[in-house]
């Protein structure tokens, strides 16, 4: 038996890849490979364990959030903003190489900073943007990594769901590390738009600029304008709630969801119908994250329990290079992780086990936690199972194949790495929005 516990850390997690490869979902993936462990380990008794992980991740006040972001990402696709949003940014940029995807990265950091969602930005890019994108003959490797980047910047760009997960476990507030997202997504957005633009001038068939017929007049742009106006008024009431101290996040998604319900009623874009089914969407999908969430905790409860976060910490202590070296090994776990697992479950299971190792090397809390976040970015691109990936192989069908959607994803992960980089070399980067909103 105790040669069975040494290796059940190892054993539980080869179980877990085993199971996502023969396709079950992850939620009853890490729950069943929870049980098992913990019925082989302690008997009967450890249910006990296992129910109080949980209540514990039922009784957490400020997951609440999760169920009022999905709802206003639903609320939006249902009342065409997305679509109106694209068009808006587009017709500004036609003109300029590369113009439709920049629009894409502009208008995906719009929708993380309306919803949080990341399938809403990658799903609603992929039906809106790629066709054009097609027609006007852009690369079709540049057009499917432009879509996957920008819907992904959700992850970063407050309101971003996974940071409310990740201060529930941590206790870092989630107002600075929201903050400190919009900071480190701003960077990202402008590496993402240089990419864009040296690809765009390196070659001139790479993605040319529209016809002089095809572009919006001065008068058409203006009028496009009115279509930014609502998103814009969704992010000052959400954010700004949040960050002047006026709501809590969970409030914040609360202020959003009637801003979005009230500007439908008065645009005349929803309806009883509408609301009905959007209600009924964001109680799937947040049934399906609550269920990731508990698979989570269960694998985590049980993990912990066999010695899994002394073996990771001790792995890590004893990387060479001192702190250095720990963030290395910190850093290369979570890409690891992230080729595998979906990043809410990602969160639950890696932050318990590598975040108190990194705290206690010596680095402030806050700026790990901000640099965890932009790594996980990666995680919703990285083969073989990045959910972006998917998200844009279910908006496209069976036009793309997933061997180009692969390969699309490489020079924006790339891109990511460099980011990540950027923000350990230069702190400041990550932290200095957060204090200053502090002061």
């Amino acid at each position: 038996m105790m040669i069975i516990f040494e290796y059940a850390p190892i054993a539980m997690f080869v179980l877990l890849l085993l199971l996502l490869f023969l396709g079950v979902p992850i939620s009853f993936a890490l729950a069943s490979t929870g049980i098992l462990f913990a019925l082989m380990m302690w008997g009967i008794d450890s249910t006990a364990l296992l129910t109080s992980a949980t209540w514990g991740i039922m009784n957490n006040f400020t997951l609440i959030a999760i169920p009022l972001f999905i709802l206003m990402s639903v609320l939006l696709e249902k009342t065409n903003i997305i679509s109106e949003l694209f068009d808006a940014v587009y017709k500004w940029s036609g003109g300029l190489r590369g113009g439709l995807a920049i629009t894409a990265i502009v208008v995906g950091a719009v929708i993380g900073a309306i919803s949080g969602v990341v399938a809403a930005g990658v799903i609603g890019l992929g039906l809106i943007a790629l066709p054009q994108m097609m027609r006007y003959r852009y690369n079709e490797t540049l057009s499917l990594g432009s879509i996957m980047a920008g819907g992904t910047l959700g992850q970063l760009i407050p309101p971003s769901l996974n940071m409310v997960v990740y201060g529930a476990i941590t206790g870092v507030s989630v107002s600075s590390l929201f903050a400190g997202g919009l900071s480190s997504g701003i960077l990202l957005i402008l590496l993402f738009i240089a990419y864009i633009l040296f690809q765009a001038y390196r070659k001139d068939d790479v993605a040319p600029a529209l016809a002089k017929e095809d572009r919006a007049t001065t008068e058409e742009k203006f009028a496009s304008l009115r279509s930014i106006l609502l998103p814009m008024l969704l992010i000052i009431l959400v954010l700004g709630s949040i960050f002047t101290g006026a709501a809590t996040p969970t409030e914040g998604a609360a202020v959003g969801v009637l801003g979005t319900v009230i500007i439908g009623v008065i645009s005349r874009r929803l309806n009883w119908t509408k609301m009905k089914e959007s209600i009924y969407e964001s109680m799937k999908m947040t049934g399906m994250v609550g269920w990731i969430l508990i698979g989570a905790a269960v694998f985590s409860a049980v993990f912990s329990g066999v010695g899994g976060n002394q073996f990771v910490s001790e792995m890590a202590a004893n990387a060479p290079g001192g702190k250095w070296g720990i963030l290395f090994f910190a850093l290369v776990f979570i890409i690891m992780l992230g080729m595998f697992l979906e990043t809410m479950a990602l969160i639950m299971l890696a932050t318990p086990i590598i975040t108190p190792v990194v705290v206690n090397a010596g680095f402030d809390p806050l700026w790990w936690a901000i640099i965890f976040m932009v790594v996980l970015q990666m995680a919703f691109l990285t083969p073989p199972f990045g959910f972006a990936i998917f998200y844009l192989k279910s908006a496209v069908g069976e036009k793309v194949s997933i061997g180009k959607i692969y390969r699309a994803t490489v020079p924006f992960i790339i891109i990511q790495l460099i980011a990540a980089i950027l923000l350990i070399a230069f702190p400041q980067l990550a932290t200095w929005l957060p204090e200053l909103l502090s002061k």
